[in-house]
C-alpha cells in the first residue's frame, strides 16, 4: 500500500487551515443537528446520493439509477436536488487536491484521452487547476480535457450524461447551492493508502477551513468509510456531527473495524461519533443492530441500490431507520413523504381511533408480510 507524500505547498496549506479551525472550535457554538433535529420531525429523512443521483455509467439499458439526467456531484445536480422540498440533504465526495483546496468527486483517479493515450491521475495529486480542467469548462475559451471513466470490470467509458456540467470547489457548493438543504460531507480516503495521521490531518483540517467560512447555518453533517478520519473529524471539531460509513459486512477489508455494522456501532462508541451510515444491506441481514443504534443514541442511515426501490425503503422505516440516501431522488422522497403522514399509516392499516393501538397494528400488520421479503430484497442485483 502507498503512502501519500506531503508538498511544502500542502504543508503551508495545512498550517493555515490548522489556525482557521482551530480559532472555530475555540469560539464553540450550538451543534447543527442534520439529521437530527429533523428524525423527531419526520421519523426518515431523505438525502440525494451526489445530488440527484449517482451516473451508472456503463449500466445495462434499463438500470434504475441510469435515469438519473445530470452529472453526478455538480452544482447542477445539487440545485435540483434543492427543489424538492421532501429532500433533507445531498450526500457528496470532498477530496483536497495537492494544492491544499477541496473539491467535489467520487473517483479517487481521474481520466482522460489524448489520441489513443490513456491518461489517469489521482485526483489529490492534482493542482486545482488541473482538476477544473477536465470535462466542461465554465469559461469557453478554455480546451477541456475529455472526461473518461473506469468501471469495476476495468472498461473505460466516455462519461456522458444528458445534462453536463463543470466540475466544482467545495466553496462553490456552499455559495451556489440553497443554504436550506443540508449537506452530507463525505470524507474521501482512498481504501488503498495506509495515511498517516498526519496527512488525514492535514486534509480535514482543509475541509474544516471551508466549511467554518462558509457553512452559515446550513445543516451539515460529515460521514467517511476511514475510521481514523472519521476519529480526527470528531477530535478536531464538535459542531457538526461525524458519521462512521461501512458496507456492513457485504465487503471485506483489511481493517476489522469496517467489516460489520456491529463493528461500526463500537466505532462509534469508542470514537464518540455520532451515527453510522450502512449500506441497506447490511442492516436488512442485522436488523438488531437498529435497535442497539437506538439504545446508544446513534443515528443510522442506509445507502445503496435497495434504496432505490420504495419498499425496500418502506420496510426500513418500519424498522426505524432514521434516513435513506437514494438515487432516484424524485421517487423516493415523495413515497417517504406518502408513507411518513399520520393519516395515512391510520386510513390504511388501522380502523383503531388511539396512537397506541394504530402503531401496533400498522407494524403487526405490515412488519411480517416485509420481514419476509427480506431474503429476496437482500439477493437483487446491486
Amino acid at each position: 500500500m502507498a503512502h501519500p507524500a506531503t508538498t511544502p505547498l500542502a504543508a503551508a496549506r495545512c498550517r493555515i487551515a490548522s489556525g482557521a479551525s482551530t480559532a472555530r472550535a475555540a469560539a464553540g457554538g450550538m451543534p447543527q443537528e442534520l439529521p437530527f433535529a429533523l428524525l423527531a420531525e419526520r421519523g426518515m429523512v431523505v438525502g440525494g446520493h451526489r445530488g440527484m443521483g449517482m451516473n451508472a455509467v456503463g449500466a445495462p439499458p434499463g438500470a434504475r439509477a441510469g435515469a438519473v439526467r445530470e452529472r453526478e456531484n455538480t452544482l447542477l445536480s445539487f440545485g435540483r436536488a434543492a427543489q424538492h422540498a421532501a429532500v433533507s440533504f445531498v450526500e457528496f465526495d470532498v477530496q483536497v487536491t495537492k494544492d491544499g483546496c477541496p473539491v467535489i468527486f467520487h473517483d479517487d483517479f481521474i481520466l482522460t484521452q489524448k489520441t489513443e493515450a490513456l491518461y489517469e491521475r489521482r485526483v489529490a495529486d492534482l493542482l486545482l487547476e488541473e482538476f477544473l480542467s477536465y470535462g466542461l469548462q465554465k469559461e469557453s475559451h478554455k480546451v477541456s480535457k475529455p472526461l473518461l471513466r473506469r468501471m469495476e470490470d476495468g472498461r473505460v467509458l466516455t462519461w456522458n450524461t444528458e445534462e453536463d456540467d463543470s466540475l466544482c470547489t467545495l466553496q462553490e457548493v456552499f455559495q451556489h447551492v440553497s443554504p436550506h438543504l443540508g449537506f452530507n460531507i463525505e470524507l474521501k480516503f482512498d481504501d488503498n493508502i495506509i495515511y498517516p495521521s498526519g496527512s488525514l490531518t492535514c486534509a480535514l483540517q482543509a475541509v474544516l477551513q471551508v466549511v467554518f467560512q462558509y457553512a452559515g447555518n446550513r445543516p451539515i453533517f460529515f460521514s467517511t468509510f476511514q475510521p481514523d478520519a472519521a476519529r480526527i473529524a470528531r477530535e478536531l471539531q464538535s459542531i457538526y456531527p461525524v458519521l462512521f460509513l461501512t458496507e456492513g459486512g457485504t465487503a471485506k477489508y483489511n481493517d476489522e473495524r469496517r467489516n460489520s455494522l456491529d463493528n461500526a456501532i463500537r466505532v462509534c462508541q469508542e470514537y464518540d461519533l455520532h451515527g453510522v451510515v450502512s449500506e441497506v444491506r447490511g442492516v436488512l441481514k442485522n436488523p438488531s443492530a437498529i435497535l442497539k443504534a437506538q439504545e446508544l443514541n446513534l443515528a443510522l442511515l442506509t445507502y445503496g441500490q435497495l434504496n432505490n426501490v420504495w419498499e425496500a425503503v418502506y420496510l426500513q422505516y418500519l424498522m426505524g431507520v432514521n434516513g435513506v440516501i437514494v438515487d432516484l431522488v424524485e421517487e423516493i422522497s415523495n413515497a417517504v413523504e406518502d408513507f411518513s403522514k399520520p393519516d395515512l399509516s391510520q386510513s390504511t392499516f388501522s380502523n383503531s381511533s388511539g396512537t397506541g393501538e394504530m402503531h401496533e397494528a400498522f407494524s403487526q400488520q405490515q412488519l411480517g408480510f416485509l420481514l419476509r421479503l427480506i431474503p429476496e430484497l437482500i439477493q437483487q442485483p446491486h
